[in-house]
């Protein structure tokens, strides 16, 4: 009786000693292999696809009688989108960040439930794409069964497309592109026009900061840091004393908890190592112990929603109106727009941003204070304006020349 071995990916048909097949993936490739005996002799061929339940059909196929251990001329089945999902999960998904795998992970899931996870790959078209859409800001398609803004859905068509142009670009084990071309290639994602990005105001800042120590230590000390710092709540929250050097006033940022796996350091502010100090009378952990660690477990970092909770109760006791889109990434846009006058390549290191253009597009945003400074710094700067009574004597020059032609000549 055909059966799957525990533990790893066997799969086994027929009679022990008479027509015994067994297929199995490859350990480094997952390239599928079959072994069965002839003549006494073991015999082992690839069968040139990654894909398990063709694979298992093959094993029972064999097993039967009614095919061959390997076709050797047979052209390959169109790759699924299970098996495409499955060999970018092994080979690229693992490079990326914490976060990121996990997302990829959620939403490959999303795709393989919508499209089915048999859909060849290159069979997709523009009608899925509109499809996916319509039902994605109708809750229809996500996990959660809410409707998905646009920002989101670009954001999943974003990987989609990530995908297929990767398999566009990786060849088989026999020289053969995973896909002749990426079918979606050139469809445009929908796009938010006036994306909400708040930045936190310099007021607010400082209305959370009184109130900060009344919430907890730990709020306290990520607050400032991400004020000092500009990073973002992730990387904060999952630091540890190992990456901390107060001495030097440096903080290690590793690439595994950065959102663009973007491994760097920086320096601090005399204010962020004060309160790393005062977390260290909290929590005098050494090496690899958390600075912020969860409450109910000191070997584990604070979680986030535990720091999402906090914020929110912090704005409950500060007196700030609700007020959605400010919350801990509010913090890095505001660290991006009161450094404004650095350097952009100055302020990506401190940040951690890999390109100025991310900065430029999505966090810098100039006050009306800074907008008017600029404008006085212009007008009187020597730009070659006219003052204000040689733009007085001008308009009235122009409104004689204006009367004299209405009369006519005379």
């Amino acid at each position: 009786m055909a059966r799957t071995k525990r533990g790893r990916r066997v799969y086994r048909a027929g009679e022990w000693g008479r027509n015994r097949v067994r297929v199995f993936p490859d350990p480094k490739s997952g390239i599928m292999q079959v072994e069965w005996r002839e003549g006494g002799r073991k015999l082992r061929r690839s069968l040139r696809h990654r894909d398990w339940a063709r694979a298992k059909k093959q094993a029972d196929e064999i097993a039967a009688g009614i095919a061959e251990p390997v076709a050797a001329d047979a052209e390959p089945e169109p790759l699924a989108l299970k098996t495409l999902f499955e060999i970018y999960g092994e080979e690229v998904t693992p490079t990326k960040a914490k976060g990121s795998r996990k997302y990829d992970r959620a939403t490959m899931r999303m795709f393989l439930r919508f499209f089915g996870s048999h859909r060849k790959a290159a069979t997709l078209s523009q009608r899925d794409w509109d499809r996916f859409i319509r039902a994605r800001r109708a809750g229809k398609a996500g996990r959660s069964g809410k409707p998905a803004a646009d920002r989101t859905i670009q954001q999943d068509l974003k990987l989609l497309l990530a995908i297929l142009n990767w398999a566009a670009r990786s060849r088989d084990e026999e020289g053969r592109f995973l896909l002749e071309s990426n079918p979606l290639r050139g469809l445009k994602a929908p796009s938010e026009k006036n994306p909400t990005r708040v930045v936190l105001t310099q007021a607010e800042y400082e209305a959370l900061l009184r109130v900060a120590g009344e919430v907890e230590w730990r709020f306290r000390v990520a607050l400032v840091l991400a004020h000092e710092t500009g990073h973002r709540i992730g990387a904060i929250r999952q630091l540890r004393w190992s990456d901390i050097d107060l001495d030097s006033r440096m903080i290690r940022w590793r690439g595994e908890h950065e959102k663009t796996g973007y491994e760097h350091r920086t320096p601090i502010t005399a204010i962020a190592q004060a309160v790393l100090v005062e977390a260290r009378r909290h929590n005098p952990g050494i090496g690899d112990a958390p600075v912020m660690p969860a409450p109910k477990d000191p070997f584990a970092c604070m979680s986030r929603s535990l720091a999402r909770d906090w914020w929110t109760k912090a704005e409950r006791r500060a007196g700030l109106d609700p007020r959605w889109g400010r919350g801990w990434h509010s913090l890095r846009r505001k660290f991006a727009s009161d450094l404004m006058d650095l350097p952009l390549k100055v302020l990506c290191d401190l940040g951690g941003w890999k390109t100025a253009q991310t900065v430029l597009k999505c966090y810098q945003r100039p006050d009306e204070d800074r907008l008017r400074k600029a404008l006085e710094t212009y007008r009187g700067g020597g730009s070659g304006s006219p003052n204000p009574l040689q733009l007085e004597r001008i308009i009235g020059e122009d409104r004689t020349h204006e009367s004299r032609k209405s009369n006519g000549p005379g």
